[in-house]
């Protein structure tokens, strides 16, 4: 029984990193596409409001510890610079750091509490990132 709190993270830690990487898989290929138009269009202010208005009120936030609660209570300022930050983000072709991490806790499911393997997971992102997704990964 692992009673120290450092122990616990780091036992926690290893057991995500395991199941959550690929043994074997160090590379992905990627492969380079040349065009004149853009592969992303910019997104529409309607499309930023439509993106706004998914999110979910209630949730935990992610690393950026922003409720959407306080983006959706914003109005017409947030709405005018949330694509201001997409637009940027767009064309650097490249997330900001804090877009990249999650976090991850543990949620019980049932049988033995000591069995690692008797909980799943869910992953808090970043707010302002599902904004991106919901406008970019509709499906």
């Amino acid at each position: 029984m692992v009673a120290d709190s450092h122990r616990i993270l780091a036992r926690w830690r290893n057991h995500f990193s395991q199941l959550l990487n690929i043994p074997g898989v160090n590379y992905v290929r990627q492969t380079e596409v040349h065009t004149t138009e853009p592969l992303v269009p910019e997104p529409s202010a309607f499309e930023v409001d439509l993106a706004i208005e998914k999110l979910k009120c209630h949730k935990s936030p992610g690393i950026d510890q922003i409720p959407a609660e306080l983006i959706k209570a914003g109005g017409r300022t947030i709405c005018y610079k949330i694509p201001t930050l997409i637009i940027s983000i767009r064309n650097k072709e490249e997330l900001p750091e804090e877009w990249k991490e999650s976090i991850i806790l543990p949620i019980y499911k049932k049988g033995d509490k000591t069995d690692y393997s008797n909980c799943r997971s869910i992953s808090l992102l970043p707010t302002t990132y599902k904004i991106l997704s919901n406008i970019y990964c509709q499906g």
